[in-house]
């Protein structure tokens, strides 16, 4: 099957966020010690890497550069409302999408890396949900955005252990899984 290129907008950057800042909203002090589909990362971990990787976008695109810090010890909700809001001003400023980023692992266009934060921002609100308990069934439309956008950008020397590559090797999804766990399956989550 023909592999189409999915173009990924701010709209879409937000209703990641947008779906991701909902989960937050549920955590309770008691489950930032929870194990999250992510081995590497426990729910306060993950806070951490979600704040910091939607600081870390908005930062890439202006030029700045972002101090690694905890965010779970304060008030996470408003540091992360804080963090969704500058990245949104930022790939929303003029000309940042057509811009060249230089990261450490090369260079990107602002889109790409807007692509990027959006499936980061997306995925692991998904691995909130599944640590908390929650319904996966998140955003479909965006979820199926997303699982385009993976098959055409994910390329296979990308895919290893947990904390070795960004990506774990492919997992089949159950029958009748959502778009959101079949982006999840795709990046190598466990159903």
């Amino acid at each position: 099957m023909e592999q189409r290129e999915m173009t990924i907008t701010t709209e879409h950057l937000n209703r990641a966020f947008i779906s991701t800042r909902a989960l937050l909203d549920a955590v309770q002090p008691d489950q930032l010690g929870v194990p999250t589909p992510c081995a590497s990362w426990d729910v306060r971990g993950l806070i951490n890497h979600f704040v910091g990787s939607a600081r870390w976008g908005a930062a890439a695109i202006v030029g700045d550069d972002v101090a690694e810090g905890e965010v779970v010890a304060g008030d996470f909700r408003a540091r992360y409302d804080d963090s969704m809001h500058a990245a949104l001003a930022a790939f929303g400023s003029a000309g940042a999408l057509e811009t060249t980023v230089l990261l450490p692992f090369g260079e990107v266009t602002g889109a790409d890396l807007m692509g990027m934060v959006t499936g980061d921002q997306f995925t692991h609100g998904w691995d909130l949900a599944r640590a908390l308990g929650h319904p996966t069934d998140l955003d479909p439309e965006l979820a199926e955005a997303l699982l385009v956008m993976a098959k055409g950008k994910i390329r296979e020397e990308s895919r290893g252990p947990n904390g070795v590559a960004p990506f774990g090797p492919v997992v089949t999804p159950i029958a009748g899984a959502s778009a959101a766990d079949r982006l999840a399956a795709f990046l190598g989550r466990s159903m």
